[in-house]
């Protein structure tokens, strides 16, 4: 049985995500205990439920412990069918959370997969943007041999949530190693504004234009596409998602959201400071992206590298937890002012 202690490294909630993940993968029990436990609300919260149980649907797993506020599970897994499955979050908690718990063990199914995730965040605090889900995250999986795509029913912002999904996965069962070493010459950039039944107060026009015109004073020549939602009248909203390619493959994204008192401009600033980051550094992925790719390099076969400006605590918890689970050696090199992520 594997024993992780959820405590360990940043202690926070991608350790639950990625000890499920790979324990289902990998067919073997696990024991996780101290789950989040350096959080000001330690244990599981509704979206970590959710996606627990939501993983036990896909491999079919036997689980104990698993309810809110829970520091201690164990997760049996069993075969992953796949086929249609459903899960419901009930709070604005993060459903691109959940997918990420959920997609890698999906690419292993016997079957294609069809996950719809209703009454959950698409758009929140301490999560990528569903639209940085679809056009950074699974862009870049693509390359590594998964296709999946997510269908957003309803868009859901806090406090209320009440969004909707539609993830559909076809299984791969072997990823492909991907190299990114070079960041090259910058050959697009381009963004999705949204906002949802504020268009009377042209939030996601003036989120686009505010961050065309900050992208255009650097000298670039941004394409944004604006879309004005109507899919959630429970709860209004707006996200803002910005990305990068270069002619040597480098995707670099970036998003932000819209919050009571916080000016659609702000949105944009926001969006555009993080990803001015990104490509004045050359890394090749977005500090974000470069923690969510450990698992599928851990499990790819072959080598990859990328670059990355920055060493984030999901990182160094991710590269831990795959050695500790795989045993699979991932090394971090500086080099010229980046840091180089390798799997020999």
């Amino acid at each position: 049985m594997l024993e992780i202690d959820g405590s360990q490294k940043s202690g926070s909630g991608t350790i639950l995500r990625l000890s499920i993940a790979l324990a289902s993968i990998i067919s073997e029990p696990l024991h996780i205990y101290n789950i989040r436990k350096k959080r000001s609300e330690p244990g599981l919260r509704p979206q970590h439920l959710e996606s627990v149980l939501t993983a036990a649907k896909i491999c079919n797993a036997n689980v104990k412990g698993a309810y809110v506020g829970s520091q201690e599970i164990w997760f049996e897994p069993g075969r992953i069918e796949g086929g249609e499955i459903s899960a419901e979050i009930g709070t604005a908690g993060s459903i691109p959370m959940l997918i990420m718990t959920v997609l890698p063990i999906c690419a292993f199914a016997e079957k294609p997969v069809t996950l719809r995730i209703s009454r959950g965040g698409t758009d929140v605090r301490h999560s990528p943007t569903i639209n940085y889900l679809i056009n950074v995250f699974l862009k870049l999986l693509e390359r590594m041999g998964l296709t999946a795509t997510i269908e957003v029913i309803k868009y859901g912002y806090y406090p209320k949530g009440m969004g909707e999904v539609i993830l559909r996965v076809k299984p791969c069962r072997v990823f492909l190693p991907i190299k990114l070493e070079e960041f090259g010459e910058l050959k697009t950039i381009k963004g999705v504004s949204v906002c949802t039944f504020l268009a009377d107060r042209r939030v996601a026009e003036r989120q686009a234009r505010e961050a065309e015109r900050l992208l255009q004073a650097r000298g670039f020549n941004p394409e944004i596409r604006i879309i004005n939602d109507f899919s959630n009248p429970l709860q209004k909203g707006s996200s803002l998602v910005l990305w990068a390619d270069t002619d040597t493959g480098a995707l670099l994204g970036s998003d932000s959201i819209g919050e009571l008192g916080k000016t659609s401009e702000t949105v944009a600033q926001e969006a555009v400071k993080r990803l001015i980051e990104e490509i004045d550094a050359e890394a090749t992925v977005d500090v974000h992206m470069a923690d969510m790719l450990i698992p599928y390099l851990a499990l790819a076969k072959g080598e990859s590298a990328y670059l990355t400006r920055a060493i984030s605590d999901h990182l160094e918890s991710n590269i831990w937890l795959v050695s500790e689970i795989l045993d699979v050696k991932i090394h971090v090199e500086k080099i010229d002012g980046l840091y180089k992520v390798m799997k020999r």
